[in-house]
């Protein structure tokens, strides 16, 4: 052998191990110094460490630890956990909460399939719904904006339209959050006497 024993190697002598790759290595030994001389120190090293005293850990240690470590649970895991406490224990109980959830799915199927064969209808409901909620939220803040600015302010916004009414909008409501919190910081310092 033209190198030194790898430290692998030297643990396999030192372990005692025997097969057909320990003959080279013990003829090397036999043969180089330096290496008998790790293989010297590693074999200190490890009677050291043998004859020094084996200490159990306290019984609670494992909890210790335990509870310092984050333990990444998979969703689907901690779903299955949720049902299995959630589900009932007895065979009578799993067969009803089985027959209201079979009785729930087919009620939603049905009511999917219904509104899927409606989809104009439903497309026009929500058309609707959505104009009524846009004209409410336009009417309030051009009230609001009436109200605090005055009439003026509210024939520029209308000028500018819908986006200067969002801006405006945006606006009061940043207005707002900034008095809020102002109050929350006034009520919460401490008082001095």
């Amino acid at each position: 052998m033209d190198r030194h024993l790898l430290p692998d190697e030297i643990d396999q002598l030192l372990d005692g191990e025997v097969g057909f790759g320990t003959a080279p290595l013990k003829a090397h030994i036999r043969q180089c110094a330096e290496c008998r001389s790790e293989l010297e120190e590693a074999a200190a090293l490890v009677r050291t460490i043998e004859r020094l005293p084996h200490y159990a850990p306290s019984p609670l240690f494992t909890d210790r630890v335990m509870s310092q470590v984050q333990v990444f649970v998979p969703w689907h895991a901690t779903l299955l956990d949720s049902v299995r406490r959630w589900a009932p224990r007895s065979r009578g109980a799993r067969a009803v909460g089985v027959a209201v959830a079979g009785g729930a799915a087919a009620v939603l199927t049905v009511v999917t399939l219904f509104l899927i064969t409606r989809l104009d209808a439903v497309m026009f409901a929500v058309g609707l719904i959505t104009n009524r909620v846009r004209t409410a939220v336009f009417a309030f803040t051009g009230d609001a904006i009436t109200t605090i600015f005055g009439e003026p302010a509210m024939h520029v916004l209308r000028a500018s339209g819908a986006l200067g009414i969002g801006v405006a909008l945006l606006a009061i409501l940043l207005a707002a959050a900034i008095a809020l919190r102002m109050l929350r910081a006034l009520t919460t310092s401490p008082t001095r006497r």
